[in-house]
C-alpha cells in the first residue's frame, strides 16, 4: 500500500492508513500542516485560543499527532503554558511520550515553522479534512448496511439522516458581525412596524391582547406552548392557524405527530362552522347545519395551510421537510404538535432527557436558520395534579412543570401556558363568586424580549375553538367580519347538496398522503 513520505519515516508508530482506506485511495490528510499547527501551537503563546474551536484530537489523521494535540488541549484547559518542555511533560505524565514519538520529535516540530501566523488558516485545513474523512467513513458504512439486506430500509434512512447532521453540525460555524448593518436592519423593521395598521413588528395571532403582548409572533422565535391533556393546546393552534392563514393569509404549516389529516381537517371544520365535534363525526346533521357547513367550510378552500401527519416524526424529517416548505411555499409559520412525540432517531443518547434536550435546541436553530417563528406544543408533569386548588399558586402551570426537560426552558423564546380554572374548580364561579365559565388564561411565563402577563380568553369546548375574551370582531380584507367564521352569518342558507359540493379537488385532501404536504 502506498505511503507518503511522513508516514513510516519514524519506528515504531502504528500502521493506520489501512484502517481508513476506501478501494485502494488514501483517505485526505496532510501531514505537514498537522505539524506545522502543532509546532505553532508550542511556539505562539495564544495560539491554542485561535484554534481551540477547530481542532480537537481526532481532527488528526496521524495518530501520534492526536496524542500531541489531546496533551496541548489539556494543558489550555487548565490554562498552563504550552511549549515544547511543558508538551514533552505533559506527554510523559499522559504516558504517551514514546507514542507520540519522543522528545526528541516534539522538538523538531517547534523547529519547523517560524511563527504561528498562520496558524488558523492551517488549522482549518486540517479541519476540513478530518471531515472529508468522516464522510467517507460515514458513506462507506452506509453503503456496506444498504448491501446487507437484514436491515430495514426505513431504519437505516434515518440513522443516515442523524449521522450526516451531527457531521454537519462540526461545520456549523458564523462569522462575527459588525453592528452597523444590524443597526439598519432593526431601524427597518421598527419602521415597519410603524407604517401597519396594527402597530406590529411581527405575524398576527389573531388575537388582540397576546399580540400586543408579544408585538405578533418574532421571525426566528422558538415558541413553547404547554398546558396538561386537554386544556385546549391543539384546539388553540389549529384556531390561530386558521386566523392566520384564512384572515391574513399567512402561510402556515402544521406538522402533527397525534392526529392525522383527516382528524384535524374535521377539528377545523368544527372550529369555523361552529358544529359539534360529534355531529361532524357521525354526520347526524339538520338540514340547516349542512347549509352552514357548506357555506362557512369555503373559507378554508384555497387557504394557505399545510399539514403533515407524519407519526413519531424525526427532527431531522422536520428540517427538511420545513425547508422544502419555506423554499416552495413561503412559509412564514410552523406548528408542532407535539414535541414530546418527536425523536433524533439515529443517534444515541443516555436518557430521553438528552435526546428531548437535542430536539429542543434543534428546534431553535431550525427557527434561526429558516428565519420564521416556530411554535412547539409541549406537555406539562404532573406536578401540576399533585398541587391543592388552594395552595398558593393552586394549579396554574410554572415553568418547573415542563415535562423531561430543563433544556426547553431554557431554548424557548417564549414559554406560554394554557390554564382553564373552571376544568378544575367544576363550577362556573371561582371562590371570589367571578365568572369564570368559558375562561382560559393564556400564560405568558418566559418572554425574552418582553414583558410577561396573563392573557384572557374564550374558549368554547363545543367548537373547539378559541376567541378573543372581549368579542371583539377579527378584521381581514380592510372590513369588519364576524369573528366567528370571517363572513356575515346571513348568508348561510340556501339549497346545497352536501355531496355534490365535495366533488372536484376540494375532496382530494381527505386521501392525500403526508408526503405531500397538500394545502387546505
Amino acid at each position: 500500500m502506498p505511503l507518503d513520505n511522513n508516514s513510516n519515516r519514524r519506528s515504531g508508530k502504528p500502521e493506520h492508513i489501512s484502517k481508513f482506506d476506501h478501494g485502494g485511495r488514501i483517505p485526505p490528510r496532510d501531514n505537514d500542516l498537522e505539524e506545522a499547527v502543532l509546532g505553532a501551537l508550542m511556539l505562539e503563546k495564544d495560539a491554542y485560543t485561535v484554534v481551540c474551536d477547530i481542532l480537537k484530537p481526532e481532527s488528526f489523521y496521524d495518530p501520534a499527532n492526536q496524542k500531541i494535540y489531546a496533551a496541548i488541549q489539556s494543558l489550555g484547559a487548565a490554562q498552563q503554558s504550552i511549549d515544547m518542555l511543558t508538551v514533552t511533560e505533559k506527554l510523559r505524565l499522559m504516558g504517551e511520550l514514546e507514542g507520540a514519538g519522543g522528545p526528541m520529535r516534539i522538538s523538531e516540530l517547534t523547529s519547523r515553522v517560524a511563527s504561528g501566523a498562520h496558524v488558523e488558516f492551517h488549522a482549518r485545513i486540517v479541519a476540513q479534512k478530518y471531515l472529508a474523512r468522516e464522510l467517507i467513513k460515514f458513506a462507506s458504512q452506509i453503503e456496506s448496511q444498504a448491501f446487507d439486506e437484514s436491515y430495514d430500509v426505513d431504519d437505516l434512512l434515518q440513522e443516515a439522516e442523524g449521522k450526516l447532521f451531527e457531521i454537519s453540525q462540526r461545520n456549523v460555524k458564523k462569522d462575527v458581525t459588525q453592528i452597523d448593518p444590524v443597526i439598519n436592519a432593526a431601524i427597518e423593521q421598527i419602521q415597519t412596524a410603524a407604517n401597519r395598521a396594527s402597530g406590529l413588528s411581527g405575524l398576527e395571532s389573531g388575537y388582540h391582547e397576546l399580540d400586543k403582548l408579544t408585538s405578533g409572533w418574532q421571525r426566528s422565535d422558538l415558541i413553547i406552548i404547554a398546558a396538561r391533556p386537554a386544556m385546549g393546546k391543539t384546539a388553540f393552534v389549529l384556531s390561530m392557524a386558521k386566523n392566520m392563514a384564512v384572515n391574513y393569509n399567512i402561510p402556515v404549516a402544521i406538522f402533527s405527530l397525534e392526529m392525522s389529516n383527516l382528524q384535524l381537517v374535521n377539528r377545523l371544520i368544527q372550529n369555523t362552522c361552529e358544529i359539534e365535534g360529534e355531529k361532524i363525526k357521525s354526520g347526524q346533521l339538520t338540514q340547516m347545519e349542512w347549509d352552514q357547513l357548506m357555506s362557512r367550510v369555503k373559507n378554508l378552500y384555497s387557504a394557505p395551510l399545510f399539514i403533515d401527519d407524519t407519526a413519531s416524526l424525526s427532527i431531522f424529517e422536520l428540517r427538511t421537510k420545513a425547508r422544502r416548505l419555506v423554499r416552495e411555499h413561503n412559509v412564514q409559520f410552523i406548528i408542532i404538535d407535539y414535541l414530546q412525540l418527536m425523536n433524533a432517531s439515529g443517534m444515541k443518547f443516555g436518557s430521553r432527557e438528552q435526546e428531548v434536550s437535542m430536539i429542543s435546541r434543534s428546534l431553535k436553530q431550525l427557527a434561526k436558520e429558516l428565519n420564521i417563528p416556530i411554535v412547539a406544543l409541549s406537555q406539562l408533569n404532573r406536578s401540576v395534579e399533585s398541587r391543592g386548588a388552594d395552595s398558593k399558586d393552586g394549579k396554574r402551570p410554572q415553568l418547573s412543570d415542563l415535562r423531561e426537560s430543563g433544556a426547553i426552558e431554557q431554548d424557548a423564546d417564549i414559554v406560554c401556558f394554557i390554564h382553564r380554572p373552571e376544568y378544575y374548580l367544576r363550577s362556573g364561579t371561582d371562590a371570589a363568586g367571578n365568572d369564570i365559565r368559558g375562561l382560559a388564561e393564556f400564560i405568558v411565563a418566559k418572554h425574552r424580549s418582553g414583558r410577561v402577563d396573563d392573557v384572557k380568553m374564550r374558549f368554547k369546548s363545543r367548537y373547539a375553538r378559541f376567541e378573543n375574551w372581549d368579542g371583539e370582531a377579527e378584521v381581514t380584507s380592510g372590513s369588519k367580519v364576524s369573528r366567528l367564521n370571517g363572513e356575515d352569518d346571513s348568508t348561510v342558507g340556501g339549497d346545497f347538496n352536501p355531496v355534490a359540493s365535495f366533488e372536484g379537488g376540494s375532496a382530494d385532501i381527505l386521501g392525500s398522503t403526508s408526503d405531500d404536504l397538500p394545502p387546505f
